[in-house]
Order: C-alpha cells, then sequence, then structure tokens
C-alpha cells in the first residue's frame, strides 16, 4: 500500500514537470529593441555602422528581420535570445533610416517590432568666405566683416582673426553666417583679416583666405577734383571756341573796315547830340557833268582810343554848280 502511494506521487511530479516545460517553450517574445553598438547614431558618408537587435524574453529560436523605411533589408536566426548583429554601410542620404526590426518564435503570431531609429550625417565643413559689403573704408568708419561656410553640419562655430590674432570670441551659428563689426581708427587697422570654422569635426578647422580693407580717403578727394578741372577747362575751350567766328572775327573786320574805307571827299559838321569825342562826316561823291545833284553818305567816327588806332581823317573843298 506505501509502495503505491510513493509511486502515485512520483508521477504527479514528474506531470508538473513535463507541463512546466510545455509552458515555457511555449512562452511569447517580449518586443526587441534596435540600438547601434557603436553608441551613436552620428556618422560619416562611407561609414560602416552596426545595429543590434533582441528580445529579453521568449521562447528561442527567434527570427530577427531589419527593415529601412518598411523595406526587408536582412533576416538572421538565433537559436537563443543573445542579439543579432546587422552590419551595413552608409553610402547616400538614404541609408541614414529610418529602421526597426521584427522578432519572431515559433509561439508568436505576426512577431514582434522594435523603436525605430535614424543616423544623422556629419559633414565636414567646407573653407569659409570672408566677406565685407564694401572694400574699401576711411578712418573713422564702421565696417562689417561676415564668415560663412556653405557645406558642413551644423552648429558651426566661428572666429576672426587679425593676423595671428584673434579679435572676437567663438560665435556659435545654427544657420547663416557669422559677422562682427570693426572700427577703423589707424592705419594699423587696414591689416589682413582671416575667419576660422570648425563643427563636431574639430580636427577639420578651416580657415579662409585673407581680406584687406583699401584707403578710400584719398580716393575720394582727388578723383572727383580732377573730374571737375577737366569739365571746366573743356567748357572754357567749347565756348572760346564758339566765340571766335561769332564775336571775335566780326568785331575786328567791322573796326578795319572803318579805317580803310576809300573816300573822295569828307566834310564834318559838329553834332549837338552827339558827344564830345565823335565827329559826324559826310563823304561826298564827285559830281558829274551831267549830273544837277550831289550824292553824299554820312559815316560816325568812332573813338578808338582803346585799341590806340586813329583813321586818318580827309577834309576837301566842296564846290557848288550855278
Amino acid at each position: 500500500m506505501v509502495f503505491l502511494m510513493i509511486l502515485l506521487f512520483s508521477y504527479l511530479q514528474m506531470s508538473q514537470q513535463i507541463q512546466k516545460t510545455m509552458v515555457n517553450s511555449k512562452e511569447m517574445l517580449s518586443n526587441p529593441r534596435l540600438k547601434p553598438v557603436q553608441g551613436t547614431l552620428n556618422v560619416v558618408m562611407n561609414q560602416n555602422v552596426t545595429l543590434s537587435c533582441n528580445s529579453d524574453s521568449g521562447s528561442p529560436p527567434v527570427r530577427y528581420t531589419l527593415f529601412k523605411r518598411n523595406q526587408k533589408v536582412s533576416t538572421l536566426n538565433r537559436p537563443d535570445l543573445t542579439p543579432s548583429l546587422f552590419n551595413l554601410t552608409i553610402n547616400s542620404a538614404s541609408d541614414l533610416g529610418e529602421y526597426k526590426c521584427k522578432a519572431e518564435n515559433n509561439n508568436t503570431s505576426g512577431g514582434k517590432y522594435s523603436n525605430s531609429l535614424s543616423f544623422t550625417l556629419l559633414e565636414p565643413i567646407s573653407k569659409p568666405v570672408l566677406s565685407s559689403p564694401t572694400s574699401q573704408a576711411k578712418k573713422g568708419q564702421n565696417v562689417t566683416l561676415s564668415c560663412l561656410s556653405e557645406n558642413g553640419s551644423l552648429p558651426i562655430t566661428y572666429i576672426f582673426f587679425k593676423g595671428t590674432q584673434s579679435i572676437s570670441s567663438q560665435v556659435m551659428m545654427q544657420k547663416g553666417a557669422a559677422e562682427i563689426v570693426l572700427f577703423i581708427n589707424s592705419s594699423s587697422d587696414f591689416g589682413t583679416y582671416k575667419c576660422r570654422a570648425e563643427n563636431v569635426f574639430r580636427r577639420n578647422a578651416k580657415y579662409s583666405d585673407g581680406f584687406n580693407f583699401t584707403l578710400a580717403e584719398e580716393r575720394r578727394l582727388s578723383q572727383p577734383l580732377i573730374i571737375s578741372l577737366g569739365l571746366i577747362l573743356l567748357l572754357f575751350a567749347i565756348g572760346l571756341a564758339l566765340a571766335i567766328p561769332f564775336f571775335v572775327i566780326p568785331s575786328y573786320k567791322a573796326k578795319k573796315f572803318k579805317c580803310t574805307r576809300p573816300s573822295t571827299g569828307f566834310t564834318s559838321t559838329p553834332n549837338v547830340e552827339e558827344p564830345e569825342d565823335e565827329v559826324i562826316y559826310s563823304e561826298i561823291s564827285p559830281v558829274k557833268p551831267e549830273e544837277e545833284y550831289i550824292n553824299f553818305s554820312v559815316l560816325r567816327r568812332e573813338d578808338e582810343k582803346a585799341d590806340k588806332r586813329v583813321c586818318a581823317t580827309i577834309y576837301s573843298r566842296v564846290l557848288s554848280r550855278d
């Protein structure tokens, strides 16, 4: 009787162990975790990266599948719950993600999905360009310098130099160029300026080409003066050229005509209405035998003291016919 009871107790224990084993073999998988093995999602172009996917609990074997934007990339089978490792190469912007993985076993319907992740592409900066709205300046003027790297992962840190000495603190920009305002106080401020740009690739910091301001004070004074003098001389020459044929030559010819005009006889009579230094002369043509009248013309003798020329005066006797 005792022996039968021992056998029955052993059977019950074995049955319980079998049931526990069957329950464990049907355990559901937990949601897997997807993470980068290198510990960061920052990458550069052509970099090799590894993603790890695993479920912490569940019944093996487990099948892991990696997806990129819902497109299957690769599938790995694991006999236990150790992580599956997926090796990738970042060749283009499309390789940055988004990535997910799915874990499946024989007891999981549809599988379980992990979290999603994407890589961030880090781009080395390009050579910065140092520029200013004006390349000329004068003493006492404020000028602006701008420094910009067209390419590179943000943020970018800029710093300005004059020669080898820094003239600004570090300026971190999330977008656009860094600027600095300078006051030109003396000739020493017309030195060579540069700027430096760097991002997360601190070993890849780059410098701009040198930039120099030129002194604009002398040019602004001399150039307009030269232009003004040139215009004045040109206008004077044009006026003189126009005055010669219209005023000088006709005046000269008129004075010459008055002094050299031939005459056969003159008679003068004072004119009370004229000034004292002016005399009226009458030019009388010779009387021909067949004519009963005398032709005469009146000329005015003008004072020509200014020209220091005196016209010769000829007086003749006038004969009248009875």
